[in-house]
């Protein structure tokens, strides 16, 4: 019998953090309380510092730190550490802008615990990090904290919200020999494609994303039935929020009108997979599928879409969709193309929304993306991907390479150049034309 997988897995992955701490100072005085909050951060800073320097110098393969083990249960804890450096060059305009260059460094350290007993598991993944306050304002394209809707109640925040926790993922899962059932914080995918994915509804990837190993966990109840050996249906419902002046930017409690329940049943014909999707996304109205496959032996063809009616009369039908291409050579080269119709998107420049809250990042109407991949050598990969917004004629040029040290660490370096007219003003002149030039570096290790 065909296992069951957790819709489109090869793509769940997530690098959207919002993560928050809380340590109360209250039985100090506050210069006290200070001192003690500057003196453990500058403490940790130099941890943070020392520790890529030396294992770089000492890299070996490192396994999980703790796995215990019998007949019916096993426990697992594993980490992930990341030192980031990022430079940024903002278009020179205050009306965006609190600065025109940025430069900061940032750190976090995820823990993650996996146990299971016959056929119940257990997932925690708790993440605290350090992200200087000029990188979460220092730009209108670059606040993303409060991007993830979830409840508060698992975020924390202290040092003026520049260090955060967060539990990102805290579920239980139930497996019989047909269904699984998963309740609590978990990462929702429903994306086909990969670059522009308008069914992914609960905290999508941006398109230029790179680093797509952890996605971020919703507050959620799925089940994923096996039909038979080709088909599954999977039933979700997903806990909404409102905005609320809290640690991650939304409530504690849920609230109904911004819950959603879905439902996709997906089916195996020849060399294709086949879905369709429907429920209430937030009261609306959503009809939808997609497909992935190959032809030829040769091209994968891959895409998604959906149809949503808004519960309101006075908003419109919308219509969303994405088709890719997609080859990998026999020498490693892996070139993708996709194209996006995005119809909540704006006809022009002039209704440009940025405060849209359906706009999931982008503010036209059509787009293309060109990727491509390459591995040097077995240690060393690069990427690159080119986004087109068709309406302004800006793009967005992104390049990442990552050299691998061992099995369990690595370096990588990054660059993101926009082409287009910057803003003028409080007038948007192109939508790529908003971005900062940017750089960064990163070093990631697994323990």
């Amino acid at each position: 019998m065909k296992s069951i997988t957790n819709g489109h897995d090869k793509h769940a992955t997530s690098d959207g953090e919002a993560h928050h701490t809380r340590f109360p100072l209250s039985n100090f005085p506050p210069q006290a309380g200070e001192r003690a909050n500057e003196s453990l951060r500058e403490l940790l800073v130099k941890c943070l510092w020392l520790a890529p320097l030396f294992l770089l110098v000492f890299t070996q393969p490192a396994y999980a730190f703790y796995t215990w083990q019998d007949d019916q249960s096993t426990v697992e804890l594993r980490g992930l550490f990341r030192e980031t450096g990022v430079v940024l060059s903002n278009p020179d305009n205050t009306q965006f802008y609190d600065r025109k260059n940025i430069s900061a460094m940032a750190q976090s350290a995820r823990l993650m615990l996996d146990a299971s007993q016959d056929r119940l598991s257990f997932e925690l993944h708790a993440e605290q990090s350090y992200v200087p306050l000029e990188l979460q304002t220092g730009g209108a394209r670059f606040a993303s904290l409060l991007g993830v809707e979830r409840s508060d109640l698992l975020d924390w925040s202290f040092d003026n919200k520049q260090a955060h926790l967060i539990l990102d993922r805290l579920n239980v899962q139930l497996s019989t020999e047909h269904m699984n059932i998963k309740v609590g914080r978990q990462p929702i995918n429903l994306a086909a494609t990969f670059y522009f994915t308008p069914n992914d509804f609960f905290a999508p990837f941006a398109a230029q994303t790179f680093f797509r190993t952890y996605k971020s966990g919703v507050d959620a109840a799925r089940a994923d039935i096996q039909l038979n050996e080709l088909s599954q249906l999977s039933l979700l419902a997903v806990l909404g929020y409102n905005n609320a002046a809290s640690d991650n930017g939304w409530s504690n409690t849920p609230d109904s009108a911004r819950n959603s329940y879905l439902a996709r049943a997906s089916t195996t014909l020849g060399d294709f997979e086949l879905a369709l999707l429907g429920g209430i996304l937030k009261k609306d109205v959503v009809l939808g599928g997609d497909f992935q496959g190959e032809l030829f032996h040769w091209l994968g063809v891959n895409g998604e879409g959906h149809v949503l009616q808004p519960d309101s009369v006075l908003l419109s039908r919308t219509t969303e969709f994405a088709l890719g291409l997609e080859h990998r050579f026999a020498n490693t080269l892996n070139v993708r193309l996709e194209q996006f119709y995005h119809g909540s998107g704006a006809a022009s420049i002039a209704t440009y929304n940025l405060a849209a809250p359906k706009s999931k990042g982008y503010l036209s109407k059509n787009y293309s993306a060109l990727g491509a991949s390459y591995e040097f050598t077995p240690l060393l990969n690069g990427e690159a991907t080119t986004i087109y917004n068709w309406l302004d004629h800006s793009a967005l040029i992104a390049l990442n390479t990552r050299y691998s040290f061992s099995n369990e660490s690595e370096l990588t370096f990054s660059g993101t150049h926009p082409i287009g007219s910057g803003p003028q003003g409080s007038l948007v002149q192109s939508e790529f034309g908003l971005y900062a030039d940017s750089i960064n570096f990163e070093y990631r290790m697994n323990f």
